[in-house]
Parts: structure tokens; C-alpha cells; sequence
């Protein structure tokens, strides 16, 4: 039997096949090393085989400030690695939710077992997100700690209403062979740098007097 095909414009990072494969979207304005935490992170904890990192043309719940090609030189620069891709793909495709990406990339690579990758930051306002229950029961979710957004994280609206899909550290690896609604938190070290610092930072010193 032959295994379906993706469409021809599809372009993957890299061959999917039966693969664990992370996938983790933002603005990434601008990428910085708490991005590199979170996925890197993220790959050991879940014993990923690939992180598909995808660099979205603009963020509905947020402003982007830098245009899309320099984010995505910057984020390849600063994110890619051996078995991390940092691509465009979402904006080449005409993408702007996370639920069509997933949905697009579940279609065309069914063999693979694809797991979301978020910061503890986003899943406060997870549920802002277009579709977020259709998320939660499309792909296992792998939620990684960062600064100040640890206790919130497990009372947000996401944690209470699929609670019954939290799993603990410990089956981390497993996460990606489990059937959605099904996520994972993990207490990890932190790192503290954050884009929205980064931009405050480059702002200060751009209006200070000389």
C-alpha cells in the first residue's frame, strides 16, 4: 500500500516519516536563549526526534515590531541546530492559526506523531487562542516553565478544563505516543530572558540621553 503523498507546495523541514516530532510556533521578536531553553528542553524531556520550529507572519494577540523575513533570518540563527529546523513554512502556506498548522501537518504526515511545545507564559492565555479545545484534542501538549508564569500556569483556563489530561513529569517520555487530550508540565530550570524584555531593553537605550 502507498502512503499518501503531501502536497507537492508542502515543503516539510525535514522527512517526517513515524517520527516524534516538537513542533513550537511564535513572533520571535526577537528569538532569544528562553526560546533555546524551552526547546531544547523540550526535546530531551519528550525524547523528541525533531523540533519543527515554526516563525509565524503575525500573531493575532500581539504586535509584531520587526518585519517577518528579519525575524526568521534571526530566529534561524539563534534557534537552529542539528535536529531543530527553524522555517517559514506557516507563512508560505498562508497560515495564521495554530489550529491549521496542526491540522495541515497531521494531514500530510500521519505517519508522525507530533507534539506541541509551549512556555508556561503562553498557556495563561491559552485560551484566547482561536480553537484551543480542538488544539488540546489534536496533538499532546508539552508545556515548559518559565519565569513567573509557574503558578498561574496550572490555574489557567486550559489546566481546569482538561485537567483529567494532565500527566506527570515522569511520562514525559511517553507523551508523544499518548492519545490527546494528554500534557505534560515540566518544572525545568529557568531562564529568565524574555522578548518582551529584550525590546524594553532596546528601547531604554535607544531614547537614552547621550
Amino acid at each position: 500500500m502507498t502512503r499518501c503523498r503531501p502536497p507537492s507546495h508542502l515543503r516539510f523541514p525535514s522527512p517526517p516519516g513515524d517520527l516524534a516530532i516538537g513542533v513550537m510556533g511564535g513572533s520571535f521578536d526577537p528569538p532569544h536563549s528562553g526560546h533555546a531553553h524551552v526547546i531544547e528542553t523540550a526535546r530531551r524531556a519528550a525524547g523528541l526526534d525533531r523540533v519543527w520550529v515554526f516563525v509565524a507572519a503575525g500573531n493575532p494577540l500581539k504586535r509584531t515590531q520587526t518585519a517577518f523575513i528579519d525575524r526568521l533570518a534571526a530566529a534561524q540563527r539563534c534557534l537552529g541546530g542539528r535536529r531543530i529546523t527553524v522555517t517559514g513554512l506557516e507563512q508560505q502556506l498562508g497560515l495564521r492559526y495554530t489550529i491549521d498548522l496542526l491540522r495541515r501537518l497531521k494531514r500530510s504526515a500521519p505517519g508522525a506523531r507530533f507534539v506541541w511545545i509551549m512556555g508556561a507564559d503562553n498557556l495563561r492565555d491559552f485560551h484566547r487562542w482561536k480553537s484551543w479545545q480542538a488544539i488540546a484534542k489534536l496533538a499532546p501538549i508539552l508545556v515548559i516553565a518559565r519565569p513567573g508564569a509557574s503558578p498561574k500556569a496550572g490555574l489557567s483556563r486550559f489546566a481546569t478544563q482538561f485537567g483529567a489530561g494532565r500527566l506527570p513529569q515522569s511520562a514525559s517520555r511517553t507523551l508523544a505516543y499518548r492519545k490527546p487530550p494528554a500534557w505534560v508540565y515540566i518544572a525545568a530550570p529557568l531562564d529568565p530572558v524574555s522578548s518582551s524584555l529584550i525590546r524594553a531593553q532596546t528601547m531604554a537605550t535607544a531614547i537614552a540621553p547621550i
